[in-house]
């Protein structure tokens, strides 16, 4: 037994136990914990919380674009307003390779490639080197480290370095497609950029991939995915072509909390604290406790009559900036008094004017 490492796996066994009963192409969600072994520090944590979106049954590139959608659209609604959605094509990498004569080894050459933010472009080439990447061959990869320049700049000097590829020309023509549409429908925040560094260090994808990073906040990708057409192989299920993408739900809170991007209200504890006197004054309460709260203003009563020094000690120990008081002479008059815990100042309220005495 072992901690579940990712939802893709699970999924494509789903997929597959359940297959005669789904119909295809079959599309879900699904959010859960995952767990890793790492070394807890900032952005990298041993559980946390993946929400993927697949899709199964196709090799249609009009998924490629609906899950870049999906990215801008998502972030876009949490007012994320910098951020970038790179995206590369495994097929190139593995072309690449079979022009550097060593198709065998895609894998040692991604998973290298997959850390050149963390250990930098020396650190990729001693790795290579580590992992028995022949010299020729290295002369060969090599450029993938410092090549730079638009999308259309890029697609154009790997149209040149795999001309003897036609694995790499496929993917190069798979990311001209992807990239077309996106033009051609255009996207809410995100920017597209083609990183042919972009490995994704799981060996099961086959096409596109992507990883999206936020502007501003040093963190590492907060989204990632992409296409796996051989998935559903290991379990006995083949020609099943699938594409997922995850967004990973503690780095983004973590960007949204370093760039304050939470509603001011959504994280405010509660403003309004009222005395429980008795049987009578609290009804009185809970009415205009309504009122506060239908108006957006966080509002609690004290649950019984307890002693006054109590109440207070709870408002305060809660870091209440106010605190409601109706007794008899208040119902009589038809008002409120409110406490600022921070001045001791009093306010008597007219019920009519609670709203707005806390929207001045």
């Amino acid at each position: 037994k072992a901690l579940r490492y990712d939802l893709t796996v699970p999924f494509a066994r789903f997929v597959v136990n359940h297959f005669n009963e789904l119909s295809f192409p079959f599309k879900r969600y699904q959010i859960q914990p995952v767990w890793r072994a790492d070394r807890p520090q900032k952005g990298r944590y041993r559980e946390f919380y993946q929400c993927d979106a697949d899709v199964v049954g196709s090799t249609s590139l009009l998924y490629e674009v609906e899950m870049i959608q999906l990215f801008d659209d998502v972030l876009s609604e949490l007012g994320l307003h910098d951020f970038t959605i790179k995206i590369n094509n495994r097929k190139i990498l593995t072309g690449i390779a079979e022009t550097a004569g060593i198709a065998d080894q895609i894998i040692n050459v991604t998973v290298a490639l997959d850390k050149l933010d963390k250990i930098g472009a020396d650190g990729v080439k001693k790795e290579w080197t580590d992992r028995g990447i022949p010299a020729t061959a290295m002369a060969v990869l090599e450029p993938l480290l410092t090549m730079q320049g638009g999308n259309d700049e890029l697609l154009q000097t790997l149209d040149g370095l795999l001309a003897q590829s036609e694995t790499g020309k496929a993917g190069i023509a798979e990311l001209r497609e992807v990239l077309g549409h996106i033009a051609e429908i255009g996207l809410n925040k995100a920017r597209v950029e083609v990183d042919v560094t972009l490995a994704r260090g799981l060996d099961y994808y086959t096409g596109a991939i992507f990883e999206v990073v936020a502007g501003g906040v040093q963190i590492g990708s907060i989204c990632g995915g992409g296409r796996y057409d051989d998935l559903t192989s290991i379990f006995g299920r083949d020609n099943l072509p699938g594409i997922g993408i995850s967004f990973g739900a503690d780095r983004i809170y973590d960007v949204m909390l370093a760039l304050n991007l939470f509603p001011e209200k959504l994280g405010r504890g509660t403003r309004v604290l009222f005395i429980h006197f008795g049987d009578a004054e609290s009804r009185y309460a809970m009415r205009h406790l309504k009122t506060l709260r239908s108006a957006g203003i966080p509002a609690e009563i004290y649950p019984e009559a307890a002693k006054m020094n109590k109440q207070m000690k709870y408002a305060n120990d809660r870091n209440v900036p106010w605190v409601a008081m109706a007794g008899e002479n208040e119902m009589a008059a038809n008002i409120i008094t409110f406490k600022n815990m921070d001045s001791g100042k009093q306010t008597e309220v007219p019920v009519n004017d609670l709203v707005a005495f806390f929207s001045s």
